[in-house]
């Protein structure tokens, strides 16, 4: 199963969902300000996509750390801190019955990986 991972008040998530069900896409919805990340997911993630790509540092989440936070570029602490607060992952995360792992939203990007 299709499972899109995001928040449900996020615009792009939103967008993102529309998108899926008017290509008649199974899916699931895991809103992670909710529901939580496991280390093993952004483990996952970070090896498909990079850190750098899954680690949002224009949002207002990574912009209110504090400064200490910010300058530490420890891969397993920033890790930790995508579990902590989830929602400095830019988001949608899309994972793909086949294992690939999408980030972000864009149409054509989303028609690209459902071959439509």
């Amino acid at each position: 199963m299709t499972i899109i991972y995001g928040i449900s008040n996020c615009d792009t998530v939103r967008k993102a969902r529309k998108w899926l069900e008017a290509e008649a896409v199974a899916f699931d919805f895991h809103d992670f300000r909710k529901q939580g990340l496991s280390a093993e997911q952004v483990d996952r993630w970070c090896a498909a996509v990079g850190l750098d790509t899954l680690l949002n540092k224009r949002g207002t989440t990574w912009r209110q750390l504090p400064d200490e936070v910010k300058a530490n570029t420890d891969e397993a602490a920033l890790k930790a801190l995508l579990v902590e607060q989830p929602t400095l992952i830019k988001r949608p995360v899309l994972e793909l019955d086949d294992g690939r792992i999408e980030i972000g939203f864009k149409a054509e990007q989303y028609a690209a990986a459902f071959d439509r």
